[in-house]
């Protein structure tokens, strides 16, 4: 069995994450999303999509980015 790095459970169906040179053990896609997902730079929220990116942040949706503003940036064309 194997420990979650982000709730400490101790379970026997972990998975390994990987990035840039980095690993992490979870024993759920909710952990590993509180983990790793970038948070939104208006609201805070986990970007867990596309989100949309503005000046090197990422925001969760356009009207985010534009409360921060980033007025040219749309959800829709």
């Amino acid at each position: 069995m194997a420990i979650c790095d982000t709730c400490g459970n101790d379970y026997d169906k972990t998975f390994t994450v990987s990035k840039n040179g980095q690993s992490w053990t979870f024993d759920s896609f909710e952990c590993a999303a509180s983990e790793l997902a970038p948070a939104c730079a208006h609201c805070g929220c986990r970007v867990l999509g596309h989100g949309v990116e503005a000046a090197q942040q990422v925001f969760c949706c356009a009207h985010c980015a534009r409360r921060a503003g980033h007025d040219s940036l749309v959800d829709h064309a």
